[in-house]
């Protein structure tokens, strides 16, 4: 293949970057004309910490492994290649899971998504494994011509054009990086390794990055609906975001429909009903005002459910790109409308309240 100067520049200038960005612990073999840096399959208390933060969204661009090549054992030329993402987590449940296995690990830049997201964005690409290769001369350091990367990672990567472009196979391995010792033995995955699943602990561990992004305008709106209308309002508010980003991923394969929007709306509507029958039934209300009063956190709570629900959309089985997007485009006016209706109703109860009209 043909190498034009702006496109070798261009790999140098990645080559260069690659190798200023922040690792793990690792050490850099300086000797090594590709820059092997050493690394281990033992997670300590500081990747530990790491992974909480990353959890919680502190940092999100610092969780970074800089994408080289690295050794991990004592592996020689005929010993397997695994790809990863340069995301921490990525990277050291791949680490932890060759326990004991001599091996490299060619680690992409991904600009720290983790492999399953980086696949559907294309930062764990075709072109990016192809420069990886080159820019380590991977082809220099093992005799074989076979990189193993992990399933989740296939959406962006062209198997056939990796072969035709680098001369290395793709071999796609298990879902879960911990099923690796048991496929190595045969290099034949079960279905069990094959099938991506979205357990309870999958979905609930995506909840605090989801809370962490939504806590600051919860407590402001609180705060806000506290001396505006009351302990109720306000409840009713933490009660539509818990909804949203706790009860939904626990409750997800439970709720019926098969859209996020409907799920939401569903389970908003579901948390709404006491506060209804608690403001409609409320002293004083009667006639209209009770409908409107009970209307009102039906119209609010319900989409504000359902938009946080559609958040938890990249990060499961239960969706795709375009069903996603049809998703947004068809539902999100919705909450809009609805969430509108409910904000002007509830004033408008407010100031004939004030005028004794109700």
């Amino acid at each position: 293949m043909t190498t034009t100067p702006s496109t070798e520049s261009s790999r140098q200038s990645r080559c260069e970057e690659s190798r200023k960005k922040a690792s793990c612990t690792c050490s850099v073999n300086s000797d090594s004309e590709t820059a092997i840096r050493t690394t281990t399959d033992f997670i300590t208390f500081e990747n530990r910490w790491d992974h909480f933060l990353a959890r919680w969204g502190q940092n999100r661009s610092g969780h970074i492994v800089a994408p080289v090549l690295y050794r991990l054992g004592n592996p020689t030329a005929d010993s397997p290649v695994f790809a990863s993402a340069n995301y921490t987590l990525s990277f050291d449940a791949l680490r932890e899971a060759l326990t004991g296995i001599d091996a490299f690990i060619l680690v992409l830049d991904t600009k720290g998504i983790n492999v399953w997201c980086a696949a559907g964005k294309g930062t764990f690409g075709t072109d990016e494994l192809i420069d990886r290769i080159e820019i380590t001369g991977l082809s220099k350091i093992v005799s074989h011509r076979k990189i193993i990367l992990p399933q989740l990672g296939a959406p962006g990567v062209s198997a056939h054009e990796v072969l035709r472009r680098s001369g290395f196979f793709i071999e796609y391995g298990p879902v879960r990086a911990k099923d690796l010792p048991a496929y190595l033995t045969t290099h034949s995955a079960t279905r069990e390794m094959r099938t991506v699943r979205f357990t309870l602990t999958d979905r609930l561990v995506l909840t605090p990055i989801e809370l962490v992004h939504v806590i600051l305008p919860l407590i402001a709106t609180t705060v806000v609906l506290y001396f505006l209308t009351g302990f109720g309002a306000a409840l009713g508010a933490i009660t539509a975001v818990l909804a949203g980003t706790v009860l939904f991923p626990a409750l997800l394969p439970l709720i019926p429909t098969t859209d996020f929007s409907t799920k939401g709306f569903i389970l908003g509507i579901i948390v709404a009903i006491p506060f209804s029958a608690f403001f409609a039934l409320a002293k004083g209300m009667s006639g209209i005002a009770q409908i409107i009063a009970a209307l009102v956190p039906l119209l609010i709570m319900s989409p504000v459910t359902a938009y946080l629900a559609l958040n938890f959309t990249g990060s499961s089985t239960y969706t795709s790109q375009i069903g996603v997007k049809k998703e947004i485009f068809r539902y999100v006016p919705v909450m809009v409308l609805m969430t509108s209706m409910g904000i002007v109703l509830a004033i408008a109860l407010g100031i004939f309240s004030v005028l004794g009209v109700v």
